[in-house]
């Protein structure tokens, strides 16, 4: 089946990874689900749930 009209397999992947991230806030979760490293992980949960992300003072 294609994909829909402008959606690449690159955004999809993406989608699912943001989705995942969104669902579970477990960045061991997501490295084993799609093969991604600590870091890309984490900036993932980071973007899904800005809330948590501790912000120090300047």
């Amino acid at each position: 089946m294609p994909l829909p009209r402008g959606l690449t397999p690159s955004g999809l992947r993406i989608d699912r990874i943001l989705n995942e991230a969104s669902d579970n806030a477990d960045p061991l979760r997501l490295m084993r689900l799609f093969g991604i490293t600590e870091q890309t992980a984490m900036r993932y949960l980071t973007a899904a749930h800005p809330e948590r992300t501790a912000r120090l003072p300047k």
